[in-house]
């Protein structure tokens, strides 16, 4: 007998679970989720679609209207970019943007490195004390960073590295290791030990491992905390002010955007033109990778 002319079933203990998962998607994908959907990201981009608006348009009508008043009297004028893009002046964001360069790059990378190190070793190599000391720095997570700022700018003041970028590249670094070895840990735990067992036979260590094996493997994870940890880096203000100082040596354009706004507060028409300008590389950076953030961010969550 053929088996195509065979009756398919289908036992009640898998066909509760189908049907329940088709329900639930018919809920997620239903014109009224939609709606709800769209109406939320209007209202969540709606701030900055103000905030572009406003940098266009002159100081005069920034101080005395609203920016939705642009829409019945439109006047442009694009100055407000002229004098925060100016090569120079106090105003000027060009040397304070190449610093935010120079602070975020190793700022991402540091941790990065090391917490690919550690987490390896949390997830694959036994020694004495080993989860006493990951839940150790699983809770370093919940240490404020206020707490530590003292501390450490005491000790970067002793060893002499103050007026330079690598106080800020050690701060960063070191807040940002407890979460990264926490997700790239769960994201080595899922891997499936045959494949390790195999390259052990094989007569691979661990250098060879770790290069060969996981490290193609952990492109989401490394990618998902790459992109958060670089746009974290390149927001901050509390961390860049207490360590590399105001000077437009070593301060990022977040420092820049705080002094933009004037000794009174009323320098809108500049903040709002410096503030756009700082959130095109974040903006850039997060949809070029958003697809490896999620799959990064939802390693170690689901099975299957």
């Amino acid at each position: 007998m053929s088996t195509a002319s065979l009756p398919t079933t289908t036992t009640p203990a898998v066909a509760a679970p189908v049907a329940a998962s088709t329900k639930a998607k018919k809920k997620l994908t239903s014109p009224i989720a939609s709606i709800i959907a769209l109406f939320i990201a209007i209202l969540w981009t709606l701030p900055t679609f103000g905030l572009a608006v406003s940098s266009i348009r002159p100081e005069k009508d920034i101080l005395t209207t609203g920016w939705w008043t642009f829409f019945t009297d439109p006047q442009i004028s694009f100055k407000n970019y002229q004098t925060v893009l100016a090569a120079e002046g106090q105003s000027a964001l060009g040397s304070y943007f190449v610093n935010s360069f120079v602070i975020v790059i190793p700022s991402t990378l540091i941790p990065l490195v090391l917490a690919s190190f550690a987490a390896y070793v949390f997830a694959w190599v036994k020694f004495p004390g080993r989860d006493f000391l990951f839940v150790v720095v699983f809770a370093l997570q919940i240490v404020p960073i206020q707490v530590t700022l003292l501390p450490l700018l005491t000790l970067f003041v002793d060893l002499d590295l103050s007026g330079s970028f690598w106080p800020v590249w050690l701060s960063h670094s070191t807040f940002a290791l407890p979460l990264a070895i926490f997700l790239l840990h769960n994201f080595m735990k899922e891997i499936p030990p045959g494949l390790l067992e195999a390259a052990r036979v094989d007569g691979a260590g661990h250098v060879a491992i770790f290069f060969r094996v996981l490290l193609p493997l952990l492109t989401p994870a490394l990618a998902a905390f790459g992109i958060f940890q670089f746009l974290w880096t390149w927001n901050d203000l509390l961390v860049a002010l207490t360590f590399a100082g105001g000077g437009p040596d070593t301060a990022p354009i977040t420092v820049a955007l705080a002094n933009l706004s004037g000794t009174r507060g009323n320098a809108w028409h500049l903040l709002s033109a410096g503030a756009f300008v700082s959130i095109i590389v974040p903006v850039v950076v997060f949809l070029a990778l958003q697809r490896y953030f999620v799959r990064g961010l939802l390693a170690g969550g689901l099975k299957g």
